[in-house]
């Protein structure tokens, strides 16, 4: 596997599509040309890991935790979204320019070692072979960024590059696809529409290479997969969200979401899922959840400032963990892009299970903190 390197790429032919991405808010109504997700959708694979065109937005995402064979620690994101355009906001251009869809992309990899933060980002539309995404596998790409499975032996593989970093990576899963909320459906507010897909590969193996600057690395690691697909819009007084994924020393993971008010309250529709050691999910409800922030931090570039360390209780499972960013700068402004600034990174996890010691890894994603996030795509 060989790990492509590209200069950085003018952004002349997308900026047409920027006003057009400003008026895209998710405060915009449903209209019947996307289709709700609604309970008792059965999910099919390897078709479901394709695009959904018939929803409005949709995403794939790919975090994890790497290393060298020297101890050298990284973290790494890799997210492609997909955003449908609606007809009335189409504006005439040739077929071969079509803005049926919008595709976006944020990379970052997290040194740890080193104590560095980088992230790229790009913006594009379906036409000309810029970007797509196939609708019966998974394969995704802007330009010569790409998610791609490959089914014998199944692995997703992952390439992205920049001026100042690059990754070549091969993910496999070593437990099934874990479909999360109820019915088929993962709740975003208290209206029937207000809900998504979504799903995750929780548990993946990865190796492959990374490049920070001039240096390269041949790494292995952990990688977790988030999709989700959806048309609605989160509840209006919802002004961000702060969500999780925690892989843990006995080999269950755990994932959760809190639905912000603008009160600081959680949405009650906030959830999360626990996956056993064999891969079986157990829907957990809010209540069954305490998340509770520790200690915070103020960005120096966009004076948010983030909750970071974070205490967790799933009595449930007796499960108690204090979770911990690695690195505190880990915050990305894409103004090139989705125009959201939000803080997502590596994380750290020590607690008890059942009273014994547990440790881990994972990922947290944190938005609403610099700006309203309803108000961007």
């Amino acid at each position: 596997m060989q790990m492509e390197t590209s200069n950085r790429r003018c952004w002349w032919w997308a900026l047409p599509a920027l006003p057009l991405l400003a008026t895209l808010t998710f405060a915009a109504k449903v209209t019947d040309e996307f289709r709700p997700a609604t309970k008792g959708y059965v999910y099919q694979f390897p078709r479901d890991h394709g695009s959904h065109d018939e929803f409005r937005t949709e995403w794939w995402y790919y975090t994890g935790h790497l290393a060298t064979a020297t101890g050298r620690r990284f973290g790494y994101q890799l997210t492609f979204f997909r955003r449908g355009v609606p007809k009335e906001q189409i504006t005439t251009f040739p077929s071969q320019w079509s803005i049926s869809h919008l595709y976006l992309a944020h990379f970052a990899v997290t040194d740890l070692d080193g104590r560095q933060f980088r992230y790229a980002e790009k913006l594009s539309r379906a036409g000309l072979g810029k970007a797509g995404a196939d609708s019966d596998r998974l394969h995704v790409w802007i330009d010569r960024w790409s998610a791609e499975a490959h089914p014998d032996p199944v692995r997703h593989r992952l390439q992205a590059a920049d001026q100042d970093l690059a990754l070549a990576l091969d993910l496999t899963p070593d437990k099934p696809p874990v479909v999360h909320g109820t019915g088929g459906i993962s709740r975003k507010g208290a209206a029937q529409a207000q809900a998504s897909h979504y799903y995750s590969f929780t548990s993946m193996a990865a190796a492959g290479q990374l490049r920070i600057g001039h240096e390269s690395f041949d790494v292995t690691g952990t990688g977790w997969m988030d999709h989700e697909f959806g048309s609605a819009d989160l509840g209006e007084d919802v002004v961000g969200w702060d969500w999780f994924s925690l892989q843990l020393s006995d080999r269950t993971e755990l994932m959760l979401y809190r639905l912000r008010r603008a009160d600081g309250s959680a949405d009650p529709v906030s959830s999360g899922t626990f996956i056993d050691k064999d891969g079986t999910p157990q829907h957990l409800a809010f209540k069954d959840l305490k998340l509770e922030p520790l200690s915070r931090w103020t960005s120096p570039a966009s004076k948010a400032v983030y909750p970071q360390r974070w205490r967790l209780t799933v009595a449930s499972k007796q499960l108690s963990l204090e979770l911990a960013p690695l690195m505190a700068e880990q915050e990305l402004t894409t103004t090139r892009s989705t125009q959201v600034t939000y803080w997502e990174g590596a994380i750290d996890v020590t607690g008890t299970v059942q009273e014994k010691p547990i440790t881990g890894k994972g990922y947290m994603e944190l938005t609403g903190y610099a700006e309203r996030f309803t108000k961007k795509l």
